[in-house]
């Protein structure tokens, strides 16, 4: 047993020195991912008719809390799927990050609607969150200039008060 004890101190010290380094950033930054839609009944979410656009591009930009000017901004385009990422490489805790539309590859849906044109994402590892290195930010849309003709009865199905009526 004395024999085993030095060796079981040494595991335990081990499985501390991991618990400890779990919690630390990745030294090369962060990842954002989300996902770019066409919202073709301009409802503010997915509806069963929203597609994923591919080839659309977004930008990040990080402004200080107080305003001022943008202190990052980096570029990407959508997969196939609708998916972007985007790598960070530093920590932005002093300022808000936001993924925001830049330009739909589809003429049919390319509005940009100001306020619903971005995903909030926080860019720090001083924040309490488990999981660090990847940033998922919430779906972003594009929006056609007229909603589709079903587009009324697609969300009177969501049992919506204000739903419009097809015309």
């Amino acid at each position: 047993m004395a024999r085993c004890m030095p060796l079981l101190a040494s595991l335990l010290l081990l499985a501390l020195a991991g618990v400890a380094s779990a919690d630390k950033a990745p030294e090369s930054g962060f990842i954002v991912t989300g996902r770019v839609y066409c919202d073709p009944c301009r409802a503010g979410f997915e509806t069963n008719v929203s597609k994923n656009v591919e080839g659309a591009t977004v930008a990040m930009d990080c402004r200080p809390f107080g305003g001022g000017e943008s202190k990052l901004k980096a570029e990407a385009t959508t997969d196939n799927k609708g998916w972007y990422k985007i790598e960070i490489d530093q920590d932005h805790q002093d300022e808000i990050c936001e993924v925001v539309l830049t330009k739909s590859p589809d003429a049919s849906c390319a509005e940009i609607e100001e306020f619903r044109d971005r995903a909030r994402v926080p860019l720090t590892s001083n924040n309490g969150m488990k999981q660090q290195g990847t940033r998922f930010a919430n779906p972003i849309a594009f929006l056609p200039k007229e909603p589709r003709k079903e587009c009324g009865g697609i969300l009177q199905a969501y049992d919506l008060k204000d739903a419009p009526e097809n015309p």
